[in-house]
């Protein structure tokens, strides 16, 4: 983009002013590294990835071994009725299968003949398998497999979150950056006016224009001062707003210093700073939201896989190889215990029901994904058409700020030559300041274009 000839003034005028006040340049990508590291909401954002560690970790814990131990006693009347300890130590597998060593011990006068044992008691080791309903995949295989592909989905939403945050905050910081300099404008113009004015009322002393271009040049001083004093207001508040997103460590907010002021030359380093630049390398399969609805499908697969295997038979079969504690050393292949658990609903209404409506959530989330490809692709174009057109708005709008300048600075000699009035001179300014007004306003807008398409693209590179 050319340097543009308000931009030129308002760095002079900016740089004079800081000379005078020790101002100091608060950088568009200095004021972005505050937000990025220090913002409540950014942390806020990634705290989805400690949540999504910790849901890995619960889900892994369905397959930590367990120890378990059961003791029941019963004495009445000077008599053991019975005295029943079972322990066990399981360690469940992958693919559904669990092993278990299990140890009882049981004695009394009242226990039942099926669990008598030996005074040693007795020991087992063995193994349950799952035939059909959750050999290949199960409930808990699913949340781990889930919880996995969780953690992409959480980095996702956490990029996501933070771009919100540094969309919201660079809105902030644009606003800040035009209500400055429509500060800085609106004083160079009252200067102008009161120097107008002092010179018109020499003039009418000396008796070369009349009394009341007097009134008129005071009407447009204080109409300077109140467009001054609203700006002041606007920059006032612009400032709060802007405040809202700087912090340091240990979550302290902190207020902009009204010795900073905004970057100058923003308009040429703004794009390096939001790597809007080049958008050749971005790829849309890449794009936050592409990868947490594509992850969500695949999340939704697995549940519909489990929900598909719910609809075979359960089938589990159990060997116990039985020993008393001492004979391990004694193998006796004829002592054991074996169990088979089947069920089978007839109508397996509820777990076709369960079945379709998984297939549904796919088939939904996939109509999602393709639109939101389609939505994200078409907005892109249409703000990088926005930036464009902007940019030529801008381009047209400094030609008529040279020509409204050019014109007052033509009528301006005319009126010291006496060919003039101060009506035709206040009218070719007021064109003059709406026109770079109008500057300032486009430049906001293709600011806002420009993060709104980094806002689209949605690479917060943290």
């Amino acid at each position: 983009m050319n340097t543009r000839i308000i931009c030129l003034l308002l760095f002079l005028s900016a740089s004079a002013f800081a000379q005078k006040e020790n101002l100091k340049e608060f950088s568009y990508n200095e004021y972005l590294g505050y937000v990025k590291k220090f913002h409540p909401l950014v942390k806020q954002a990634n705290l989805k990835l400690n949540e999504a560690q910790a849901l890995l970790m619960q889900s892994r814990g369905a397959f930590d071994p367990k120890l378990e131990a059961e003791y029941n006693k019963k004495q009445f009347d000077d008599k053991n009725y019975y005295s029943i300890f079972n322990g066990s130590f399981k360690i469940p597998t992958w693919y559904g299968v669990e092993i278990k060593a299990a140890f009882d011990n049981n004695e009394g006068i009242y226990v039942n003949p099926d669990m008598t044992l030996p005074n040693s008691g007795l020991t087992s080791l063995g193994i349950t398998v799952p035939i059909g309903q959750g050999l290949f995949i199960n409930q808990r295989m699913a949340d781990l497999k889930n919880a996995k592909l969780q953690q992409a989905v959480n980095e996702a939403e956490r990029n996501l979150d933070a771009v919100e945050v540094l969309h919201k905050a660079s809105l902030a910081y644009f606003d800040w950056k035009k209500n400055f300099s429509e500060v800085l404008l609106y004083e160079a113009y009252l200067k102008n006016a009161k120097t107008r004015y002092n010179g018109v009322l020499k003039l009418i002393e000396q008796g070369d224009k009349p009394s009341i271009d007097s009134t008129e040049a005071g009407i447009t001083v204080n109409s300077r001062r109140l467009n001054l004093e609203n700006s002041k207001l606007k920059l006032q508040k612009s400032r709060l707003e802007l405040s809202n997103y700087l912090w340091l460590e240990n979550n302290v907010p902190i207020e902009l210093d009204e010795t900073l002021f905004p970057e100058i030359e923003l308009q040429e380093t703004i794009n390096a700073t939001l790597e809007t630049n080049n958008l050749l390398e971005f790829n849309i399969n890449n794009h936050p939201k592409i990868n947490a609805l594509s992850t969500k499908i695949d999340i939704l697969k697995t549940e519909q896989r489990l929900s598909a295997n719910m609809l075979l038979p359960k089938l589990d079969l159990s060997y116990n190889y039985l020993s008393e504690p001492n004979a391990f050393d004694n193998y006796r292949f004829e002592d054991y215990k074996v169990g088979v658990n089947f069920s089978f609903p007839i109508f397996l209404r509820k777990e076709r029901a369960k079945l379709k409506l998984a297939k549904l959530k796919v088939q939904d989330s996939e109509f999602t994904l393709a639109s939101e490809r389609v939505n994200i692709a078409n907005k892109i174009e249409a703000q990088q058409v926005e930036i464009a057109s902007l940019e030529k708005q801008i381009s047209i709008n400094e030609e008529l700020v040279r020509s409204y300048n050019t014109m007052l600075s033509g009528e301006e000699r005319l009126f010291s030559l006496g060919e003039s009035s101060l009506f035709v001179i206040n009218s070719r300014e007021n064109s003059l300041v709406s026109s770079q007004i109008n500057v300032l306003k486009l430049e906001n807008e293709f600011y806002n274009a420009i993060v709104n398409l980094y806002k689209t693209i949605a690479n917060p590179n943290l």
